[in-house]
Order: structure tokens, then sequence, then C-alpha cells
């Protein structure tokens, strides 16, 4: 029986893999003492990524992937210079017979760009990156030079994308139940294998976190990876199937967006930048229930326990309206702080007032064109209060 042969994004993790090896084994022999160390730890990434994902979906490269990485966590764990760069030596070796047999076995279609762009979530991936943005901008008091913030948007996004392409691979049982637009998703509708967009969903995440932790700072880049894993693996995989309180909990995912940006500008996490993560964290239940209450049968045909599912439409837009009023409160936080003026002010009162307007005319009259308003509205409303924070700190 032919093996399917992995696709490009499995084959670029194994080259990359192998080359950062090289290169390590190279500056260490060479006594490049910083420089080895930093090669070295920008190999863990994509040699993870090849793991998981050989495990998962290529067991014929299981054993030479397992081989490399024991072999170079030895050589790390090992002081000695000359086991160190032997053991170093034989990891390389198991990589470039990795990196072989990775460009073996049947060819078949990967899928069309379109797809793979769409598995980045693309629409959700924007209002991340504003916040991201938005946050650096604020971390910085001002611009913090465009390579940083062209490195830290770039590791951002695919930190964001290499997410929510693994989101589609874990969901793509219950996508088909859950009416038209998820149904012809990529992977839920078989344009894109799960492997296919497991191994780019790995590749995109390891390169995050090699492109931050080499041109930004390594804090940056823990972080990303930090939100990344939170999505993936407690909120898709645990808590959205298994709890009413799934997006309560996995907001704090899409809430580490700013912490990101903060720290690519400063280095630093201070209770300024946790404030920003609080703001969206209670941002993201009213939010996401407003889309819930349009599609709770969709999440009902699906298993998916979402408070409306559980608790009724009545209780979730009474939650909807104490979320909305607590988030008021806590984006007037900033300013209470002092690290945001009279413009960011007046703008978390006028914006939060619409919201919480919004929120309670949906609990005295629940329809679905109020619950799309308001949804659309969150949208727009966390957009235009982080470019007001961003505006208030270069301008004040």
């Amino acid at each position: 029986m032919t093996r399917i042969a992995p696709g490009p994004w499995l084959r670029t993790c194994a080259l990359v893999a192998t080359a950062g090896t090289l290169l390590a084994v190279v500056s260490g022999a060479a006594h490049l003492g910083t420089t080895h160390r930093l090669l070295a730890a920008l190999v863990a990434p994509p040699l993870a990524a090849l793991l998981v994902c050989a495990w998962l979906a290529h067991r014929e490269l299981v054993p030479a992937v397992l081989a490399a990485s024991a072999l170079f966590t030895a050589a790390a764990a090992l002081p000695g210079r000359t086991a160190h760069v032997a053991l170093a030596a034989l990891s390389l070796a198991a990589l470039l017979v990795v990196t072989v047999q990775a460009f073996r076995g049947e060819r078949v279609p990967w899928g069309s760009w379109r797809d793979y762009v769409t598995l980045t979530k693309p629409r959700i991936m924007s209002l991340l990156l504003v916040t991201g943005f938005c946050g650096m901008i604020a971390g910085a008091r001002g611009w913090p030079g465009t390579t940083t913030a062209a490195a830290a948007m770039t590791g951002l996004a695919l930190a964001c994308g290499g997410a929510s392409a693994l989101n589609h691979v874990l969901d793509r049982d219950i996508d088909p139940l859950m009416g038209e637009r998820t149904k012809r998703r990529p992977v839920a509708s078989g344009r894109v294998s799960a492997s296919r967009a497991l191994e780019f969903g790995l590749a995109l995440s390891a390169f995050s976190f090699v492109l931050l932790a080499s041109t930004v700072n390594v804090l940056t880049a823990v972080l990303a990876l930090v939100g990344n894993l939170f999505y993936v693996i407690v909120y898709t995989h645990w808590l959205k199937r298994s709890t009413p309180q799934n997006i309560v909990i996995g907001g704090a995912a899409g809430a580490v967006p700013p912490l990101v940006g903060w720290a690519a500008a400063t280095g630093n996490v201070t209770v300024a930048a946790l404030l920003l993560f609080a703001i969206v964290f209670v941002w993201t239940p009213p939010h996401f229930w407003a889309l819930a209450l349009l599609i709770k049968d969709n999440y009902k045909a699906a298993g998916v326990p979402m408070l409306p599912v559980v608790r009724g439409d009545r209780e979730t837009a009474r939650q909807i309206v104490l979320y909305s009023a607590g988030l008021v409160a806590v984006t007037l936080l900033p300013w209470a702080w002092g690290t945001a003026g009279l413009l960011y002010l007046a703008s978390a009162l006028a914006l939060g007032a619409v919201f919480i307007w919004l929120a309670e005319r949906l609990r005295r009259d629940i329809t679905p064109r109020r619950a799309a308003f308001l949804f659309h509205y969150s949208l727009l409303y966390l957009a235009l209060l982080f470019v007001a924070l961003a505006v208030d700190t270069v301008v004040l």
C-alpha cells in the first residue's frame, strides 16, 4: 500500500529544523556561545511541530523524529563539549532522515490557497491584530519602530492563523452539523484533508515562535504561544463541548494579543497591560452570546452547550446585560490607573453607553435582529475602543 506523502507545511518544518540544527552544530563547534544557544532554542518549535504532526498523522516518521528529539534534548542537557557536539550531530543525522522521508510517498492535492487563507479565519484575526497593534502603541507610548511593529504583527498573525487552522481540525466533526456557514469550511467539506490542515496549523504556530523570539523578544513569543495553546487545547478541545461557561473561560485566549503587543514594545507585562487583557476578557461573553442567540439551534444540533442552549434566551440576555455593565466598568480602569487620558475616557463612556443600551434593548425584546445588531456593534466597539486608547497615548 502506497503511503501518502506529507504536505509542504510539514516538509518546510523538517527543512527548517534540519537547517537550524546544522547551524547550531557549526556555531557550537566554533565556540559562538550566545549565537549557538539562540540557534538551538529556535530549533525546538519546528521540532515540536514535527513530533506532534508525525504522531497524529504520519506515524512512519515517528521513530526518526523521536530519535532526533531525544538526541537534541540530550545534547542540550549535557554540559560536556565533546558529548554535546556529538549528540547534536547525531540529532542532525536523524533530522536528515526525517527530511528525506518527508519527501517520499504519493503526492496528493493539498487544496487551493483560498482554502488555506480561510483556515486562518482572517476576519477574526483582523480584530485580534487591531487589539495587539494598539496594545503595542500603548506600551511604547508612541511608535515602537517599524521593524519591531512589522515583526510583532507578522508573528501574531502567524500564531492566530495557526490556532484557527487547528480549530478547524478539531471541529471538523461538528462543523457539518452547524449550518451552511460551517459546513462549507475547508476541512469539514473535505476540500482540505485534516492532516494537511494539521500540518499547516502546527507550522504557522512554530514559525510564529521562531520569528517573535529571534526578532522581537522571547516573552512576546511565549505569550503568543500560550494564547495559541489555550485556544486550541483548553477552549476548543475541552471547554467548548463540556460547559456553558466555555466562552467565559475560553475568552482568555482572545485577550492575549494586547499582551503580545505590549510585550513586543516594552519587553515586559505590567498592570497596565493586564488591564487591556481584562477588557477583552470581559468583552468576549456578551459579544459571543449575542451570536449564540442567533445560531443556538446549530449549537444544539452539534451538542455544544452554549448558554442559550442550556439556560435559554432570557437568561442569556440577562447575562449579556450584566457582562456589558461590567465591561464598561473595566474599560474605565486604564484611565483610573493613569495610563490613559480624557480622550480614551470619553470614548469608553460613549461606546459603552451604546453597548449597554443595545444589550438592555435585547433583554426587553429578544429578537434575531437585535441580537445581530448587538453582535456586529460589539466588533466595532472593541476596535474603536482600542484605537481610542492608541490615539490617546500618542496625542496626549
